[in-house]
Order: structure tokens, then C-alpha cells, then sequence
């Protein structure tokens, strides 16, 4: 943690003039509308996990900040991108996402992402490149870490589609081979909508690296990016990570042990 503090103070540090100069009224926070349980719309709001440890530390710190739905992830990571979304909760950290994010050091949850399949399609899955020649699909805006996404952009057939029961949908129609998407919100997704017998999920799981909060190099208010990674290395210390998750768990519908999986963290 202490190797990463101080890029974390250059990233503030070597903000363009204009944007370290100008003022942070408030912080503009939003997220994926469809990844629960770490963040969903439910219709009113965004909500879940990742929003409720960005309030909290903001709160903690005494930043004004407003919760904003701007639709489909791929918007949010639009106006993130210009500054428009001052904070984006939570994310993995990519190296394209970082030409315009500033990432915090403290990872808040381990998120899995899974290749789901029709049950009765299921297909011989030992690494990746038993993807290759199939027919794939993602949530629009989506990216993995741990190297997959290179190796997705130069070996597989991938289409996107703005919200993942879409791609459910291709999946069940044989539209598609399999669909990539976090393990936990695919399978709450599939609980909640009552086709949990259709669907399986592939092991081993494509990736396991962790989600962030990022902060908008374009927002003036990345300048509280050391303050808010101090916070969140004192919730994570205190476990309010860990318990904030849980407090969601009603959310997951899925079994205890997987649902303790998910809370675990660097």
C-alpha cells in the first residue's frame, strides 16, 4: 500500500493546470446501472455496495457529492471521460481505463467474471483459448483485467449489447456461444428472473481481479483522490468493507458459501 501512495500523489500532482485550479463543487458519483449487488438502478436510484462506500467515505471526509443515473455503463465511462462524472464506483483498472481514470489503491470486492452457457450447450472449458471459434458477447463498456481483454480483442468473436439480459436472451435463442459477465451479477440476474435452470456457469472463472473506485483525470475533483484512498484503507482496515457487502447480501440469492467468496478482499 505504501509503495502505491506516492503515484497516487502524482496523479494529483501532474493534473493539468486547468483542471487542479478549478473548483470541486461536488462529486459527481455514478456506476454501472446493471451489476448488482455491487451497483444497480433499481428504478429510482443507483444503489448497492459500491455506492454505499463511496457515500459513506465522501461522508466521512465532509465532500459533498451527488449520486447521478446517466444510463448504460458505456455513458457513464463517456462522461467520466470528460469530467461530467467526477467518480466512477466501482470498476476493474485497465490500462485503457486509466488514460482517463485515476484509480484508488485499496480494492474494495473480488469480482469473478464467468462464461455462461446454456445448460443443455454446455462446452469443454479448460482456459481461454477453448473460446476461440465460438460465438461470444459482453455488456457494452465492459473490461476484465488480468490480461484477458488483450487476448479478447485479438482471438475472439465478440458483440456487445447495452444490458446483460439481452445477451441472456442470445444465449437462450443459440444467437450466441456463451456470454462473459461478473459471476455474482450474472447469477443474481438469473435467480431473480427464474432461469437459474438454463444457464450454467463455467469454471475456471476467465479472470478474478478486483474492483476500484476511479476518479475522472477531467474532474476537478480528483484532487481528493489521497483523502479518499486514506478512508477507504481506514474502512478496509475497521472491515467496512466487508460488512457493508454483506449488509447486501439479501441481494445475491445465492448461497452462503459463494456469497462469502465475493466479501473476501486483498
Amino acid at each position: 500500500m505504501q509503495k502505491l501512495l506516492p503515484a497516487i500523489m502524482l496523479v494529483a500532482m501532474t493534473m493539468p493546470a486547468s483542471v487542479a485550479a478549478a473548483d470541486c463543487a461536488k462529486v459527481i458519483i455514478s456506476a454501472d446501472s446493471d451489476y448488482a449487488p455491487l451497483h444497480w438502478y433499481d428504478g429510482k436510484r443507483l444503489t448497492g455496495a459500491s455506492i454505499e462506500i463511496a457515500t459513506r467515505a465522501l461522508t466521512a471526509l465532509k465532500i459533498p457529492y451527488e449520486v447521478r443515473y446517466v444510463g448504460p455503463f458505456h455513458r457513464v465511462l463517456k462522461e467520466a471521460e470528460s469530467g461530467e462524472v467526477s467518480m466512477v464506483a466501482s470498476l476493474k483498472n485497465t490500462p485503457e481505463r486509466q488514460q482517463y481514470l485515476a484509480f484508488t489503491a485499496v480494492p474494495l470486492f473480488r469480482n469473478p467474471i464467468a462464461i455462461f452457457v446454456a445448460r443443455d450447450k454446455a462446452f469443454a472449458y479448460a482456459g481461454w483459448k477453448d473460446l476461440v471459434g465460438k460465438r461470444g458477447a459482453i455488456t457494452l463498456g465492459n473490461q476484465f483485467g488480468g490480461g484477458f481483454d488483450e487476448f479478447m480483442r485479438d482471438h475472439l468473436s465478440i458483440e456487445t449489447a447495452q444490458k446483460v439480459y439481452m445477451n441472456f436472451t442470445k444465449l437462450d435463442s443459440g444467437r450466441i456461444d456463451y456470454l462473459l459477465t461478473g459471476y455474482y451479477s450474472g447469477m443474481i440476474y438469473l435467480n431473480q428472473s427464474g432461469q437459474a435452470d438454463r444457464f450454467v456457469a463455467l469454471r475456471p472463472f476467465v479472470s478474478e481481479t478486483d474492483n476500484y473506485i476511479a476518479m475522472s483525470k477531467a474532474s476537478p475533483c480528483v484532487k481528493y483522490l489521497p483523502r479518499l484512498n486514506a478512508q477507504l484503507e481506514l474502512m478496509q482496515k475497521r472491515g467496512e468493507l466487508r460488512a457493508v457487502l454483506q449488509s447486501f447480501e439479501t441481494d445475491l440469492r445465492i448461497d452462503p458459501a459463494t456469497a462469502e467468496e465475493l466479501t473476501r478482499t486483498k
